[in-house]
């Protein structure tokens, strides 16, 4: 089993490498060079669920947008680490850091030691209901302690707006702290320690010994304030308590108690913080442009909400027992298609924005040189049919939650089983937001049978007016044409779309949505495939290297799809393999339990944008899956599949 961080533990070792063909854990690799850009998975989060902030292990917050999570950052040294902005509170001396959330929340403490003392540094955002601000604002609360001994600490307060293309103007109160303001916003850092203005940073130094504590707040407001505030202190410490409470209660709702419950709850927490509080909207990831390749194009901003990341998410909510806000984003649903399922959008912004524009930032350097910077996302307008049965399947394990389907989402979700019906013939751009031209995915196909699969199931079980036989005389159409078109028996895989033969590891989400059994021998064979041909040093790509997607580069190993490979070896009874494969993960993840969207197979080390919903999601059903296949039980919504021809 995982050892108490996660990792797997030593009598695991000898198991992994022969299951994994690897000669070393990914952790045992010598870590590149990164000059002066921290490895991604040395940063954590915080946030308020309204925008949120990534602290590295040295004290330093390199990303923060404000006043939401998809607004121009004003801490951005993460894509450049000359001229991004950020704030960092860091001995002057050499040191040590170690890190933790404080249990069961989404407060960090990093403990600082030196030779000569060791001090707690605590980075929290207030919640709303924490009430340190007033409604729609956000803060960054750092409180520092000393523990032993004394130690010279350096703040270097640098905030660039606007994606560090706007010139900041600064004002000083001499007992209150300094301002920095663009236009008519400002980032107001509140503390007793003497800051001066060098070029465009605050800076200033102290020394805090065994016993003494210094509080910062760096609030954010729109319009700029007028007034200095007072007791900055004791509020802080305030909303450090309530900012516990909200966290520990909305946690104390989980219902999971099985194996591997710490970095389950971790993993809520990190998608609670990714759930936009005005609206529910849920972002994929935080950030925009972490490479999936070092150096590479392979940069977009995922700052957005995807209907596909959200479903999944949910049913990761749902495993856990949140299950209101399934109807949320149902009602959401509703009112951005205004019952129209044609007009339904790959993503929206988390305000509910149905349109954005792509650009790129070419004053900024990219992690690690790595271009172009990308704000926006063209994915928006591109056809993606799989989202239609992930729409179907959210209203469906509602239903099999106990909720009734209403009269007012009927219509919507009746007209989008018709609309499936009339276009699932048409290529679309796939899972993958292909930038070529659209071809006949295999995934899409099959979430096109999901959509109306899980119509046929809500008519019947509810007794909703629908035309039944057109629905199934299409499933099984769709069924027969991707079991003759999209499984190549050369091969002995299901392969990427009609026409090519290329792997892609997002088949394996096919016995999981129902579409075949895990254990039907083409399955089998494609789980084959897929290990023998798309592993890299023990973990699979989600494609082949062949994949033509109009991008230039290679990535890193895709996390979800290597989740997705332990639930197919569960529902195929290979537990062991399935339960070192999924242990293995877990010691992929970084020392405060947060995964990126992909890891260097070779190194381990995070690439692309972080953390990333889609992996804390599939770790969630993953354990879910484990534990269920363990105790013989049914997979949690898991649909068996109805066919086996």
């Amino acid at each position: 089993m995982a050892g108490r961080d996660g990792r797997p533990s030593a009598r695991l070792l000898p198991w992994l490498r022969r299951i994994l063909g690897r000669k070393e854990l990914a952790q045992g690799a010598a870590a590149p060079s990164f000059g002066q850009y921290d490895p991604i998975e040395d940063y954590a989060i915080i946030g308020d669920r309204v925008t949120c902030a990534l602290v590295s292990k040295r004290g330093s917050i390199d990303w923060a947008c404000f006043p939401r999570m998809d607004s121009p950052s004003v801490f951005a040294r993460i894509l450049d680490a000359g001229k991004g902005g950020f704030w960092s509170i860091t001995p002057a001396v050499p040191f040590e850091a170690t890190r933790r959330y404080l249990p069961d929340t989404n407060v960090l403490e990093t403990t600082f030691r030196t030779p000569d003392g060791e001090a707690v540094l605590v980075d929290f955002m207030p919640t709303q209901s924490a009430d340190f601000e007033r409604l729609g604002e956000s803060a960054i609360v750092r409180i520092l302690t000393g523990i032993r001994g004394a130690i010279p600490f350096r703040i270097h307060f640098e905030p660039r707006f606007d994606y560090a293309r706007a010139t900041t103007a600064w004002s000083v109160h001499e007992r209150a702290g300094v301002r920095a303001a663009h236009f008519d916003e400002a980032l107001t850092l509140h503390t007793d320690v003497p800051l001066r203005i060098e070029g465009a940073a605050a800076v200033g130094e102290f020394r805090l010994a065994s016993g003494e504590q210094r509080t910062f707040v760096a609030s954010y407001r729109r319009p700029a304030p007028l007034f200095w505030r007072s007791n900055v202190e004791e509020a802080a410490h305030r909303a450090l308590q309530s900012t516990q409470e909200y966290w520990r209660n909305w946690i104390a709702r989980c219902e999971y108690d099985g194996p591997y419950a710490d970095l389950v709850r971790r993993s809520a927490l990190v998608l609670r913080l990714l759930d936009y509080a005005p609206t529910g909207a849920i972002v994929a990831a935080p950030t925009t442009s972490l490479p999936e390749e070092i150096g590479g194009c392979r940069n977009w901003d995922y700052r957005y909400s995807w209907v596909r990341d959200t479903t999944f998410t949910l049913y990761a909510f749902h495993v856990l027992g949140y299950h209101e806000e399934g109807e949320t984003f149902l009602s959401w649903v509703l009112d951005m298609t205004r019952g129209q399922p044609q007009s339904l959008r790959v993503l929206y912004g988390i305000g509910g924005e149905q349109e954005n524009v792509e650009f790129e930032l070419p004053h900024l350097e990219g992690y690690m040189g790595s271009r172009p910077v990308r704000v926006g996302n063209a994915a928006q307008r591109q056809r993606q049919l799989d989202i239609f049965g992930e729409l179907l399947d959210v209203a469906y394990f509602e239903f099999k939650c106990g909720c009734s389907i209403s009269q007012e989402l009927w219509p919507l979700l009746r007209a989008a089983v018709d609309y499936v019906c009339e276009v699932w013939r048409e290529p679309d751009f796939g899972l993958w937001e292909v930038r070529t031209a659209p071809r006949h995915f295999v995934y899409s196909k099959v979430l096109c049978w999901v959509a109306i699969d899980r119509g046929i199931r809500l008519a019947k079980a509810e007794k909703l007016p629908a035309d039944l036989e057109r629905w199934e005389a299409t499933a099984a159409e769709i069924r027969e044409t991707v079991l003759q078109h999209g499984y190549d028996p050369e091969r002995g895989a299901f392969v990427e779309s009609f026409g090519h033969r290329d792997l892609d590891a997002s088949v394996l989400a096919l016995p999981l949505r129902g579409f075949i059994p895990a254990d039907d021998p083409r399955m089998v064979s494609t789980v084959e495939r897929i290990i023998e041909e798309l592993s890299v040093d023990g973990l699979i790509r989600r494609t082949s290297p062949s994949f033509e997607d109009g991008l230039p580069g290679d990535e890193g190993a895709f996390l979800l799809v290597n989740f997705w490979l332990v639930d197919c070896l569960a529902l195929m009874g290979r537990l062991d393999e399935a339960r070192a494969r999924f242990e293995y993960l877990l010691g992929l993840a970084n020392d405060v339990g947060l995964y990126s969207e992909m890891v260097d197979p070779k190194t381990g080390r995070f690439l692309g944008n972080f953390p990333q919903a889609f992996t804390h999601v599939a770790l969630i059903s993953s354990a879910a899956n484990l534990a269920a296949v363990e105790r013989r039980e049914p997979l949690p919504f898991h649909q068996p599949a109805l066919h086996r021809g």
